[in-house]
């Protein structure tokens, strides 16, 4: 199966260099390319990608704009963010959008190859240096720490669910916490489509900060 991806980056000479490094790949077809923000939310509605891969910040609409019009328009488009930055003001808009993805620019070849293909078999990925922002942002936080024992808000939650919040807390994708766990992705998919309903929570982002602040992240399974 190929997978259709949509480039949109306002620099062309990048640009030109993630279409070659996608072409390169004999599963990944890209079908277009946008200069900015506008073009890639007409392009997406129109050739209806498997991924659109967005820089965060073009002209007309930036990322997280493209991110949150895509997703609106319910047209079945996963967005990954491919960025130079991971500051607080770039990642959190992105991820609260809807991106499926955030990816630095410091990543490799690979690393974007395997990102494109896992958003768009709906996996979230990660940049490493996102996610050690996201626990920083816990970290800092200044409200106060939870005492010791599983938080009151988890207590709707069984057993397999907080384990699957800890593992997707410590980094992994939905394909990783599956093999951890011995379940099918599907299962996985499940479990975190419940968790975020029970928690009242819209995204991954969002939950990974809640589990690293109530300690569920660094637990042993069914502790």
């Amino acid at each position: 199966m190929t997978i259709r991806v949509l480039v949109a980056d306002d620099q062309a000479v990048v640009r030109d260099g993630v279409v070659l490094l996608l072409t390169s790949a004999e599963d990944i077809e890209v079908v277009g390319e946008a200069g900015d923000g506008r073009t890639a939310v007409r392009l997406a509605a129109e050739l209806r990608p498997d991924v659109a891969l967005v820089d965060l910040r073009m002209p007309l609409l930036d990322g997280a704009e493209v991110t949150a019009r895509v997703t609106a328009a319910e047209i079945g488009v996963p967005v990954l963010i491919l960025t130079t930055y991971a500051d607080d003001d770039a990642v959190l808009p992105a991820l609260r959008a809807g991106a499926g993805g955030y990816l630095t620019k410091d990543a490799t070849g690979e690393a974007l190859l395997a990102a494109v293909r896992d958003v768009a078999a709906g996996r979230t990925v990660l940049d490493p240096a996102v996610q050690r922002r996201l626990v920083q942002l816990v970290v800092t936080d200044p409200s106060p720490t939870p005492a010791p024992g599983m938080p009151p808000e988890a207590e709707g939650l069984t057993r397999r669910e907080i384990d699957v919040v800890r593992l997707v807390a410590q980094g992994l994708n939905n394909r990783q916490v599956a093999k951890e766990l011995v379940v099918g992705e599907a299962t996985v998919k499940t479990h975190l489509n419940h968790v975020l309903a029970k928690l009242a929570m819209d995204d991954r982002a969002t939950l990974i900060a809640w589990a690293w602040h109530h300690g569920l992240a660094d637990r042993t399974p069914n502790d």
